[in-house]
This record gives C-alpha cells, structure tokens and sequence, in this order.
C-alpha cells in the first residue's frame, strides 16, 4: 500500500490513493475544496476516454498522481455521486444571481455530466436524447423530414442545372473551393479580420496568440486546443475541399471571438484573477461545450453583420482565392438557404445513434436533407460515430446564445457586453440569459 497527496495540502480534501483506489476526504468543505476534486476527477476520468480533456492547465503533477494510478471507472462514478452531495450542502453559500452562483450550478452541471459519462463508459445506454440531456444539459428539438422537404423547395429554384438537388448544390459549390495554394493566406486574412472586429468590442488578454496547422485524416473540420496562457493551436482538416465561406467561419469559431478567445478570457477572468481552479480544464463531455460552441458559432454574426461580412469577402477574400467576387452575393444568398437545413445533422444522428439508421441510410440522409456531398456525408457519419450527441452544441448552442445575447437589448453595446459575459463567467445552458456584476 502506498500513500500519496496531489498537488499542495488541499483544504477540505485530501486524495488518498492505494493498489485498490482513491478515495475523496472532505475536512471542512468550500466550493474551493470541491473545485478541486472535480478537476483530479475530470482527470481520472480522461484516463478511460482519450476524448474527454480537451484542454488541462492546472498542476502537472495532479495529472501525473493520477496517470500512475487510476481510479477505476465506479470508483469514479461514486466519487463523483459524493462530490455532487458535497456541492448540495454548499448551495446556501453562493448567492443566486451572483457570479459565485454561476460557479455553484457549473459545478453542479459538469459533475452531472461527469457522472453521466462515467456510467455510459461502463456501459449504461443512453437514447440520443438522453444522451444529449445527460451531457450537455439540454433537451433537442425533434424536425421531421416534411420540414427539410419544405426548405429543399424553397432552395431548388435557386440552383442551376437539373438533376438531383444535392448533385446541383455540390457542383454549384464547386466553384468557391480555395486553391489549397492560397488556403493559408486566405485563413490568415480572415483571421486578422475577426481578431481586429472583436478587439473593436472586447478585452484581449495581454499576450494572447494562436497557431494554425493544416493536417489530415480527422472526422473534423478544424480543432481549437488550447495550451493555456492565452495561447492555442488551430488545426485545418485539408481532407476535403474548403471553401471560400469557412475561412471567416473557421477564423471566428476557432479563433475570434469563438473557442481562442473563450478560453483565454476563462483562464484571465476565472483562472488567474479569481483563482477558480476548476478552469483549468475543459471536459468536452459536458455542458460548458454547448456553450463553447454555441459562442463560437454565433461569433461569426457578433463580427459581421451579412453586409459586412458580403463586402469582406467580395473585396478581400475571393480576390485572395483568385475567385470571381461578382459571385459573392449569389454564394451567400444560397448559402443561406443551405444553412436553413443545419438540424438535418441532428436528426441523422439521432437515427443513426439510436439504432435505426445504418451507416449507410444515415450517410443518404445527409446527402438528402443536408445536402452533403458523398465524402463529406461519410466524414459527418465518422464524427458522429466519435463524438455521438455532441452534434447539438453547434446549432442548438449557437441558437440559444443568440437567444440570450439578442434577449440582452436591442443594441450592439447591450448584445456585445452579454456576449462578453457568457465567454468570462462560468455558464450552463439554464442561466444564459442572467445578467451579473462581476
């Protein structure tokens, strides 16, 4: 048997680990106490799923204690149990209403969900709805085909040619591929526009900065994963064709003032000054990611409005790309029509994760309904097959930060200083629309 303690002397617990486990000690409790453990519990858990920390900054020698030796999947689960009646008992102490308030139901929202995925990994099922609850605390609007089919009607008059509607889109799309040539200075561009429009608004951390590697043979588009210190990494999926609408979808979401700048702004704000230990790791399983992705997607219109992003892109990036800009505003108008049929993915995967579409039925699907090319329909089957219910933070997370930024007031001030706070103090989907002073 062997005795060992993570990190300092932890006031209100002590890890005690041994050949059979670890064990969670409260002595005299605090939400400090309990930030504490949830992050060695995130880490424990990381040990099981390769996925789930998509970012740690904290002590390196936590990880370290729980890489040699980890606790076993139902230690985790009933730690977790005993840490959620701990954080119960603590409720009095942070105000409703109050930053200290959002901190008490973050805990309370990512250690449900840490439960919750340390049961599916022990083999507890899970319907996508469920699922979708369980983790990212939300319940999923359900569309039915006769929706899509209604979009698609509205969408076919606008496409050239004849044939099958997602064969037109695809080869209308065609054109506004970026020559992989003059894919960097074109991303480059466009970062430096969303950096520049969102400093317009917010607060950049001193020294904050990022990266970006173009790799290949990952079921995604692009990944932010962040290093702490206000500094990431940015990797482009280059497998299929990028066009010439993501260079300012991927610079925002990615970077300004998408996952970047949430990061460094939760690290600044939670992190350094307040001392909030438990955002020094991201648990992608969880809540906080139908926030992260929600902000991201809808930072795209905090930086731009249509206008302005038509006239960014005519004058700037198609000539970069060496594409047509007299085609710029035609791509946009059905873009945006295409944009319409975004919940199709869900649905696909709901399908797919509940057993009654095959591979193949949910990769026609999307090639109905979203109207995906072959290839790209076979990536999104792959994600959804890596990242199951986690599809919702995109849409559903971007539609319900809009609903609370535009709930904020009716100008760019009020909307901009409650998208502020949304990336700066801790959120579950329950309390978007709440207003605090920090």
């Amino acid at each position: 048997m062997r005795q060992w303690r993570v990190g300092v002397m932890l006031v209100g617990a002590v890890m005690l680990g041994a050949c059979s486990g670890w064990s969670l000690v409260p002595a005299g409790d605090s939400h400090d106490a309990v930030a504490r453990d949830y992050v060695q519990l995130v880490l424990a858990l990381g040990e099981h799923d390769a996925a789930y920390v998509d970012a740690y900054f904290g002590p390196a020698d936590w990880r370290t204690a729980v890489r040699e030796n980890p606790p076993s999947l139902a230690r985790i689960q009933g730690d977790a149990e005993a840490l959620l009646k701990r954080l119960h008992l603590l409720a009095g102490a942070a105000p409703t209403g109050s930053v200290e308030g959002l901190r008490h139901d973050n805990l309370l929202g990512q250690l449900t969900a840490l439960k919750a995925r340390a049961e599916q990994l022990q083999g507890r099922s899970f319907s996508f709805d469920e699922e979708a609850q369980a983790l990212y605390g939300t319940v999923v609007p359900h569309f039915e085909d006769a929706h899509f089919e209604a979009l698609l009607e509205k969408l076919a008059p606008a496409l050239p040619g004849a044939g099958p509607l997602a064969d037109r889109f695809n080869a209308f799309r065609a054109q506004f591929v970026i020559p992989p040539d003059r894919l960097s200075a074109v991303f480059e561009s466009a970062i430096q526009e969303c950096r520049q429009r969102t400093a317009e608004h917010l607060p950049l951390p001193p020294g904050e900065r990022f990266t970006v590697e173009y790799v290949t043979d990952k079921p995604w588009s692009g990944y932010n994963w962040y290093q702490g210190d206000f500094v990431s990494l940015i990797q482009v999926n280059t497998d299929l064709p990028i066009y010439i609408d993501r260079a300012i979808d991927l610079a925002c979401h990615e970077g300004y003032p998408g996952h970047h700048l949430y990061n460094a702004l939760l690290e600044q704000k939670l992190l350094k000054q307040r001392g909030w230990i438990e955002h020094s790791v991201y648990a992608l399983f969880s809540p906080q990611s139908l926030i992260a992705e929600g902000t991201a997607n809808y930072g795209i219109d905090m930086a731009f409005t249509a206008a302005e992003r038509l006239r960014f892109e005519r004058e700037v990036l198609y000539p970069l790309a060496g594409l047509d800009p007299d085609q710029a505003e035609t791509y946009q108008r059905i873009m945006k029509l295409q944009a319409g049929l975004d919940y199709a993915g869900n649905e696909a995967a709901r399908r797919l994760l509940n057993g009654e579409f095959s591979d193949e039925q949910a990769a026609a699907y999307l090639q109905r309904y979203w109207l995906a090319s072959p290839e790209r329909a076979a990536q999104r089957v792959r994600f959804i097959h890596t990242y199951r219910s986690y599809v919702i933070n995109y849409n559903l997370g971007r539609d319900l930060v809009a609903e609370a930024v535009n709930a904020a007031g009716p100008t760019a001030p009020e909307r901009w200083a409650h998208f502020q706070q949304l990336l700066s103090t801790p959120r579950q989907p329950a309390n978007l629309t709440l207003q605090v002073d920090r």
